[in-house]
């Protein structure tokens, strides 16, 4: 079989890495990739944000199997310009990616199938917002109603902080969305579905702020660990039951059906599981520690989905043990970055790549934001985030920053999941 995996960053570096472990995969390629997916594949220049230019790559390269890894692609239609050249895609429709590429979409899916979430409405005219705001109280959440990258979103308990979000999105032409806080440790759950199938991988949790204890603003995330020492065992399939199959139900309803990864990011509340987002596709860098512990074929998996055979995918085996991903961020991320720093230490082992590029003369040099994922495996959590500095000590990169505390409450075992009132 060959693979061609669309996108850059370090969830498509992990799915590369994964592939090249499948027995029937016979040829990998990554587009555009970076200059770590460069060394485990083939790699090819295109827009990963234009369906024709990405179909036809896909042609010429004669891909049994194309997989998008970023949001943007599915949004703007690239699986279904892949799939109209009659090559198997693993992706959603443009249509039912707008689970993530709108958020009042994705509330109002949430509504019809009862599946609980927070209080929200949507502002699209300045005149409105300080009526709305006031309609919400502290923190206040404030949300791109569109994609963002994961830094399109605000929580604060000042209300002139969440006003000033919430203009500078307005007056950008985008839509805000208001939401009531959910309190609670937060879940990541990635699901594999065709139509009505859905079937769960392992939960994780990400990072989302960018420093230590949950301080400074949003961004696309900062580390992540698997599998979750402090759930019920049961987690994954009672989050199927009350929260994933209802909402592919229901886009099956609106003749909508979801293909592909479906990413369901969760608060456990007091009251039970409440939904934060919905994504169309797998999360970084929760990716970079679901991959690493799955010891089922990735590929025969994401065949299976993607070819609406989902139901006959013999059950998936997972190691035991656990895994956990820091990010090393460049100089003045979450912001403008920093570019064209030298990277040493790049090529170890458990780097991934996501802004990396080879210069010309061979180094390899920060190209975005967030610059590496380093993954550690271990036989607990703490031997995994033991591992996971470990490496990370051998990167070095000028100006970066990563956080010191990933995973490190749930190793304390200073996380627990209320039991619903």
């Amino acid at each position: 079989m060959r693979v061609l995996v669309v996108g850059s960053g370090a969830r498509e570096h992990a799915i590369v890495l994964a592939l090249a472990q499948d027995p029937e995969v016979t040829a990998i390629a990554c587009a555009p990739g970076n200059a770590g997916t460069a060394a485990v594949s083939e790699q090819l220049g295109v827009a990963a944000n234009d369906p024709v230019a990405v179909a036809a790559l896909a042609r010429r390269w004669s891909a049994d199997l194309v997989v998008i890894g970023a949001e943007g692609p599915l949004v703007v239609g690239v699986a279904d310009a892949v799939r109209a050249e009659g090559i198997t895609c693993f992706g959603p429709s443009s249509s039912a990616a707008r689970i993530e590429g709108s958020k009042t979409f994705a509330k109002d899916v949430m509504a019809a199938a009862g599946v609980r979430t927070a209080a929200s409405e949507t502002v699209d005219n300045p005149a409105r917002l300080d009526a709305a705001l006031g309609r919400f109280e502290p923190p206040y959440v404030v949300k791109d109603d569109g994609l963002a990258a994961g830094k399109g979103v605000v929580v604060t308990t000042d209300y002139d902080v969440a006003r000033a979000h919430a203009c500078t999105l307005l007056d950008g032409g985008h839509p805000v969305l208001l939401e009531s806080y959910l309190d609670g440790p937060e879940v990541s759950l990635f699901c594999l579905v065709d139509g009505e199938t859905v079937v769960p991988l392992l939960p994780a949790q990400d990072f989302k702020r960018v420093g230590d204890g949950e301080s400074g603003p949003n961004t696309g995330g900062m580390g992540a660990y698997a599998p979750l020492p402090w759930a019920d065992p049961d987690l994954a399939e009672t989050l199927v039951r009350d929260v994933v199959a209802p909402v592919a139900a229901e886009l099956v309803r609106r003749d909508v059906p979801f293909s592909g990864l479906l990413y369901a990011g969760l608060a456990l509340t007091s009251s039970g599981p409440a939904v934060i987002e919905f994504n169309c596709r797998f999360g970084d860098p929760e990716t970079q520690v679901v991959l690493p512990l799955l010891r089922s074929p990735l590929a025969a998996a994401l065949c299976a989905t993607a070819t609406g055979k989902l139901a006959d995918l013999p059950s998936l085996q997972w190691s035991d043990g656990a895994a956990v991903t820091v990010v090393v961020a460049a100089e003045g991320y979450p912001g403008t970055p920093r570019l064209g720093d030298v990277i040493t230490g790049s090529e170890a082992e458990g780097v991934l790549h996501a802004g990396t590029r080879r210069r010309d003369d061979g180094a390899v040099v920060t190209a975005g934001g967030r610059v590496v994922s380093v993954v550690g495996t271990g036989a607990d959590l703490d031997e995994a985030r033991t591992e996971a500095y470990r490496r990370l000590d051998a990167v070095h990169i000028a100006g970066s920053h990563h956080r010191t505390d990933i995973a490190l409450r749930a190793v304390n075992g200073e996380i627990a999941a209320p039991t619903p009132s």
